[in-house]
């Protein structure tokens, strides 16, 4: 068989990187999430970690080209082989011409925008504001339109609806892909 690689994309709150733990425990294939990763090694003292806890702290976004050399470096390993689920990376054009693994398929969960405000507002994380939602909800649709239509020209995208109950939605990304 050969591998499997699938992108799981979506707005935050939609549920992707839930979605993406449960297909790849059922498939047997790693995920592999940037804020995963980008966690564990700010907790490291040299080297990328140093870098990564830096930018973290400053409440910056990790710089495209430091994104994709981690990434690169997390799919050569051996758990990679039989396949992998990407937890939301690329997401924007820019990434996926840095970033190109040739996904089987792209998964994504689409979820009404009133329903992702009032999911990222019951989080109650002090950065939440119904303002900033907005905003980082905006700018997500944004980078990722391009990005749909590319995958959606390639054949590889399916569009899931993100509503309803957890394995129900776990049931249809199965069925689908």
């Amino acid at each position: 068989m050969n591998p499997l690689k699938i992108l799981m994309i979506g707005p935050q709150g939609s549920g992707k990187s839930t979605q993406s733990k449960l297909l790849a425990e059922s498939l047997k294939i790693p995920v592999i999430s940037t804020g995963e990763i980008f966690r564990k090694l700010s907790k490291e003292r040299v080297g990328f970690g140093q870098i990564i806890r830096t930018i973290l702290e400053e409440g910056r976004l990790v710089d495209d080209q430091t994104t994709y050399t981690i990434v690169e470096d997390r799919l050569n390993q051996s758990d990679c082989r039989k396949g992998f689920v990407v937890d939301g990376y690329p997401r924007n054009i820019e990434q996926l011409r840095l970033f190109d693994p040739h996904f089987d398929r792209v998964i994504y969960l689409d979820v009404p925008e009133q329903e992702l405000i009032r999911r990222l507002m019951e989080r109650g994380r002090s950065d939440d504001t119904d303002e900033s939602v907005k905003r980082r909800l905006e700018l997500y649709y944004q980078q990722t339109q391009p990005l749909l239509e590319y995958y959606k020209k390639q054949r590889i995208l399916i569009e899931i609806s993100g509503m309803g109950d957890i394995q129900t939605i776990q049931d249809e990304i199965k069925k689908r892909i």
